[in-house]
């Protein structure tokens, strides 16, 4: 939470994976001050979030690119996307939606267990203790669980309520 935790570096990430690349960009889009944009970029680039690459010389200027760790926040920025969507909509509907570039489909996203397939909310799972765990309020692994490398799966639902 350290490295995405506030709500301008949430924006940031978010207008990233809309496309945004340039300091000026993000600056016009979220109208935050030079000096605090300055600060979440460097935040992000030093955690390895995103990458600064120049694309002129003279004077020098930088694109910033979502990284291999930056994409994997997809999901996060997604979901709160829909969240707020969800609740903090006015009458007229979503002001973003999401349509799958091949099939030209609407679509939300969830969480399924990827191995029965069944999609699971906060009263369907349970927390164990992971192998570098110092949290010992958490239970130990019962030998019944099957093992392997746990996986978050997101799956794109079609949207079903009226757009």
């Amino acid at each position: 939470m350290s490295i995405i935790g506030d709500r301008w570096t949430m924006l940031i990430l978010r207008d990233a994976f809309m496309g945004v690349k340039r300091f000026e960009h993000f600056q016009q889009g979220l109208g935050l001050s030079r000096a605090i944009l300055a600060d979440r970029l460097d935040k992000l680039i030093d955690n390895f979030v995103l990458t600064k690459i120049a694309y002129r010389q003279s004077p020098i200027r930088y694109e910033y690119q979502l990284t291999d760790k930056g994409e994997a926040l997809f999901p996060i920025i997604l979901t709160m996307a829909q969240w707020g969507d969800r609740y903090l909509t006015t009458p007229e509907g979503r002001p973003t939606l999401v349509v799958h570039q091949h099939c030209h489909t609407a679509m939300d996203a969830r969480l399924v267990c990827p191995d029965c397939g069944e999609e699971v909310d906060s009263r369907s799972i349970q927390l164990f203790r992971g192998p570098a765990s110092r949290d010992t309020t958490l239970p130990v692994l019962p030998p019944s669980v099957k093992s392997g490398s746990p996986a978050i799966q997101i799956e794109i639902d079609k949207v079903r309520r009226t757009i």
